[in-house]
């Protein structure tokens, strides 16, 4: 079967959209898994982070699904999110400048604002057991009965101690309709992310994995973050982790609610506003389009 993609990024983060809206795919019949995982490589395949399907919807404008590059379908991408909006108005699919978008983590608008795409991203979660996280196991592993207290009185999970070859971190998690570990580093450019990252994110104290966020707050309105994406690896630029950096950048008082937020691929601006949502703003980029064989 013959499947036309186009390959689009935001900020370096990069994906193959499938249009299923426009090209007659049944979907029912291909193993998206495997799909994912064969398109996704970088050598053998198109080279991306994550497979991304542009669907109907019965309660939105259209739906999106997110397969990372290891075949794990995942509830949000926000630059994903922000390339699948550019790509439907680029091709004219509708005319309304603020869309409702399908996804796992509910519904996502992303609104056009010139040349760049904001999005809502929704509110942040902070229940352990909605993100999710099993504090259970992390209090035996760690001893954190103080910790836990403090949980049950401000419902957040703040710097937490997470130990890893024998160095402990603190962590703070949320979700931004997929879950996030957000720790703060002195030197980010030598921190072995790769390293640590792929441990963190498979820790038992996170049932569906995590994404985890390295950052360095620079001043009240800046901030630097490398990224350790949950199925995917350390990419050039996360939009849901950017925004649960943000988030939990001034819930510590680290910086103000309007942050910029430096990626290794560019920047994005994160703004937690007085309604509780968290908007993000930036760029998408086509790439290129074409088309590939794939068996049924």
């Amino acid at each position: 079967m013959r499947l036309n993609f186009i390959k689009m990024h935001g900020l370096g983060n990069d994906f193959i959209l499938v249009d299923c809206v426009n090209q007659r795919i049944n979907t029912f019949r291909l193993d998206l898994k495997m799909l994912s995982v064969n398109l996704c490589d970088r050598r053998f395949g198109i080279g991306a982070d994550q497979l991304i399907l542009l669907e109907k919807s019965k309660i939105a404008d259209f739906k999106m699904r997110i397969f990372n590059k290891d075949g794990s379908e995942v509830e949000m991408c926000g630059n994903g999110i922000r390339c699948l909006a550019k790509y439907v108005w680029d091709n004219k699919l509708s005319n309304k400048d603020t869309l409702d978008i399908e996804t796992l983590a509910g519904l996502i608008r992303p609104q056009k604002v010139n040349d760049m795409v904001k999005v809502d991203m929704g509110e942040p979660i902070f229940k352990a057991e909605m993100i999710p996280v099993d504090l259970k196991k992390w209090s035996l592993k760690e001893k954190i009965s103080d910790l836990l207290k403090r949980y049950k009185d401000k419902g957040v999970v703040l710097d937490f101690p997470i130990t890893v070859k024998n160095k402990i971190f603190k962590v703070t998690c949320v979700s931004m309709g997929n879950p996030h570990a957000v720790i703060y580093v002195k030197d980010l450019k030598k921190f072995p992310v790769t390293e640590i990252g792929p441990i963190i994110e498979n820790y038992i104290y996170f049932p569906k994995k995590t994404n985890v966020e390295f950052v360095k707050v620079l001043n009240d309105n800046e901030v630097e973050m490398r990224v350790w994406e949950r199925g995917a690896g350390e990419t050039l630029a996360c939009g849901t982790g950017a925004s649960a950096t943000a988030v939990v950048s001034h819930l510590k008082r680290l910086t103000s609610r309007r942050v910029k937020v430096r990626l290794l691929g560019g920047e994005l601006f994160i703004e937690w506003g007085d309604d509780n949502h968290v908007y993000m703003t930036g760029p998408a980029t086509k790439v290129f389009t074409g088309y590939i064989d794939v068996s049924i």
